[in-house]
């Protein structure tokens, strides 16, 4: 299989994760290009977000891939991530453990609560997950472990030393929310009840992949002008006193040439550089200032587009403020601000949009912007006119 037919498989497998998991195009295709680049990810959002169903579904379309999983406890051993003692070898005065079906035998890792990480397997963790190795309970020679990348989870955020370590280790972050969109819930309700079709299911090989990772990425052009790209968001960000460390930077070289990997390109553009969005930010409160910066650096369309999602969510913001008021209040909110702002809002974004497209430019920030932009309206449609989910997508 060549270059080109996995990125091409890759980019079908991402399509067909997007279409399924409702307003989670961005999170599919991050995790992706994090596989890609050979690194590790954290998906950070609270309880039935789909993050550990959208692990396991990625995983599941890497054939020949061993995929292992594990839900974290203060109290969780080394052995039970690593492998258990071998208790017939023990009655026979030997110490030896069993690695099959655990961490040390896995190509693609889901490590749910990873925060959680006991005191007595932290260091272990932090060697599997930096170098690939795991140090074996007898004290033999380290084990090397055929790990492509973990997806880590989390409710929380690191609250000690010990799970700061492994925080900093996880290059890719990012959040996830409960669904936004009214009709993407309605449709997410009837999933439940209706019969299932028969989705698409492309996959790609074990061994087209490690490929991917370990030639096909890394020989990506990085162009000068990306090199400058970079260092002027460096700057910036420093002037916003947001500061990520020399490795993090380094790192993030290799996910600008996955994402150029995964679009089938010779050499990184300035599109790419919308994954740093999800690298630059230590705390979650950090992260809309990071993003503006990125996006702004991406293309002159982002800065307009992200002024526009000022004006939604201070929209959402006061329908949150009104909730509990008369539907005759709601009303006349709607009326005399929310539908023209709403609606001049979503022209604009479309003639951006066309605009962009037409100039070869990407529209990843722009789509960002107006899918919030429906979301909102969806709300606004639903909660403060009563209209039903089920058309709340026609026009406002």
């Amino acid at each position: 299989m060549g270059a080109e037919d996995t990125a091409k498989r890759l980019r079908m497998i991402g399509d067909e994760l997007a279409d399924r998991f409702y307003e989670r195009a961005d999170v599919v295709r991050t995790l992706v290009v994090t596989l890609l680049a050979g690194q590790h990810s954290l998906v950070l959002g609270p309880p039935g977000t789909a993050k550990s169903e959208m692990a396991r579904e990625l995983s599941g379309r890497v054939e020949g891939a061993a995929y292992w999983e594990i839900l974290l406890s203060k109290f969780t051993a080394p052995t039970r991530i690593f492998g258990p003692i071998d208790v017939a070898a023990l009655a026979r005065g030997e110490y030896r453990q069993v690695y099959d079906g655990r961490a040390t035998t896995a190509h693609i890792a889901f490590i749910d609560e990873i925060f959680k990480c006991s005191t007595a397997a932290l260091n272990e963790t932090l060697g599997y997950l930096n170098e690939r190795i795991y140090h074996p309970e007898n004290g033999g020679a380290p084990i090397p472990c055929p790990l492509i990348g973990a997806i880590t989870a989390s409710n929380e955020l690191p609250d000690g030393e010990d799970s700061a370590a492994i925080y900093d280790r996880l290059l890719v972050r990012i959040e996830v929310g409960y669904l936004e969109d009214p009709s993407n819930f309605a449709a997410l309700v009837r999933s439940a009840v209706r019969r299932p079709e028969t989705p698409a299911r492309t996959t790609v090989e074990l061994a087209a992949l490690r490929q991917a990772v370990t030639e096909g990425v890394p020989s990506v052009d990085v162009p000068e002008r990306i090199v400058d790209a970079v260092c002027t968001l460096r700057a910036a960000l420093r002037r916003r006193e947001l500061v990520a460390s020399d490795r993090r930077w380094r790192q993030a070289v290799g996910l600008l040439q996955a994402s150029a990997y995964l679009d089938g390109r010779p050499e990184v553009a300035e599109a790419d550089l919308s994954v740093l969005t999800h690298v630059l930010w230590h705390s979650p409160a950090e992260r809309p200032a990071v993003e503006r910066e990125v996006l702004q650096l991406v293309n002159p369309d982002a800065k307009e587009a992200l002024d526009l999602a000022d004006v939604v969510e201070e929209l959402e913001t006061q329908l949150d403020a009104l909730a509990g008021q008369s539907r005759e209040a709601l009303s006349d909110w709607v009326i005399r601000k929310a539908h023209g702002q709403l609606a001049q809002a979503g022209k604009r974004l479309e003639i951006l949009r066309r605009e962009a497209a037409r100039a070869g430019r990407s529209t990843a920030a722009i789509d960002r912007v107006t899918a919030r932009q429906r979301a909102v309206r969806a709300r606004v449609l639903t909660e403060a006119l009563g209209v039903d989910a089920s058309v709340a997508q026609g026009p406002l």
